[in-house]
């Protein structure tokens, strides 16, 4: 995890902040060394309209609320924020933002105070902790609060989660139905996406599944050796059951590009509160668009003379808000080639247009 800016502590606004809750993700993926990184679909919190997590200098974390924990774990989690428990930590702090990878303090955590004050909630004192005790001079987060929540709404907004199914929803999307032959790609692909976190199963037919099941899946992969009325039998099962599951069929027989294509589709962010907007790529150049700034990670996908598929990383680096021109080099793009921009939270792919 990226370690935080640092800071002071402020002082009690009297101003109230509004308090939200919006889908949000970490993209899973395979990065261009080969390493698995876990998919996790979570609510972050959103506060005066924006969501809070991209505001803490591209931290890659998630909130407490996440999609794959289960319902006991995750009524614990609200009924913590609610304050209709004791706090976690000493000093009245709880987690806000946490490692995606695993549990605990030991990668580092974003923890605030949260407390009454008389009908209002306060969030205060945003500090970056792990498991060994804080000194004097412990990390915080310049500007990032104190926030003051009408005590009503902030109730509201989090104890409906209680009474509905709305965090597990995103979890229910998290599922992939490749449909193909069981050809070496649909498996290595499958064994893949299983690595990052998003569950993933192969079959050759859903025309003849419960609408419930095709309900449980986000995305719909097609493989190569599909035909196109077998497609449409597809997409016309998963209409009957009512389903807004992405199809899709994939770019290159590329491993790590399919999984990017595949976390791609299965975003579900509000297109306003997503900082990596657009990418695309032409006459030597990609196109990177951010509306806020953050970390943006460029790599390349290709296939050679051989069909042997070739990742390299081309880009790390934080970027602005703006339209963004990078060169690629030759060497990198040659033949048939794809790019993915990926940012802590997003990923995007495109093909190279000549």
């Amino acid at each position: 995890m990226m370690l935080p800016r640092s800071g002071n502590t402020w002082g009690m606004t009297s101003e109230y902040a509004t308090f939200g809750l919006a889908p949000a993700m970490r993209a899973g993926g395979v990065l261009s060394h080969g390493a698995y990184q876990i998919h996790r679909d979570f609510l972050d919190f959103v506060v005066d309209g924006r969501p809070l997590l991209p505001r803490l200098a591209d931290l890659d974390a998630a909130s407490p609320l996440a999609s794959d924990l289960g319902p006991t774990v995750f009524a614990e989690q609200v009924r913590g924020l609610l304050l209709e428990t004791g706090p976690p930590l000493d000093g009245g702090r709880y987690v806000i933002y946490g490692c995606p990878e695993c549990e605990g303090l030991a990668c580092g955590a974003v923890t605030a105070v949260i407390e009454r004050d008389g009908p209002a909630i306060i969030w205060r004192d945003f500090r970056w902790q792990t498991d060994r005790p804080p000194g004097p001079g412990a990390d915080g987060y310049h500007g990032i609060g104190p926030y003051r929540f009408h005590g009503d709404q902030y109730r509201a907004e989090l104890g409906r989660l209680l009474l509905t199914a709305d965090a597990h929803d995103l979890a229910a999307h998290r599922r992939v139905l490749l449909v193909g032959r069981r050809a070496a790609l649909l498996a290595k692909l499958a064994a893949a996406l299983r690595r990052t976190g998003v569950g993933a199963e192969i079959t050759l037919d859903a025309v003849g599944a419960h609408a419930g099941e095709l309900r449980r899946y986000g995305v719909v992969f097609f493989g190569g050796t599909i035909r196109q009325d077998e497609r449409d039998a597809v997409r016309e099962a998963f209409a009957k059951a009512r389903s807004d599951a992405v199809f899709l069929t994939g770019l290159a027989p590329i491993v790590p590009l399919l999984v990017a294509q595949v976390a791609q589709a299965l975003d579900r962010t509000p297109q306003d509160h997503r900082r990596l907007v657009r990418l695309a790529a032409r006459n030597g150049e990609a196109l990177v668009e951010v509306a806020a700034e953050c970390r943006v990670r460029l790599a390349a996908h290709r296939l050679d003379r051989l069909s042997r598929p070739h990742t390299q990383a081309l880009f790390d680096a934080p970027l602005p808000p703006g339209l963004h021109r990078l060169a690629l080099p030759p060497k990198a793009v040659r033949g048939e080639t794809y790019l993915e921009a990926r940012t802590t939270e997003a990923v995007l792919t495109a093909p190279i247009t000549p």
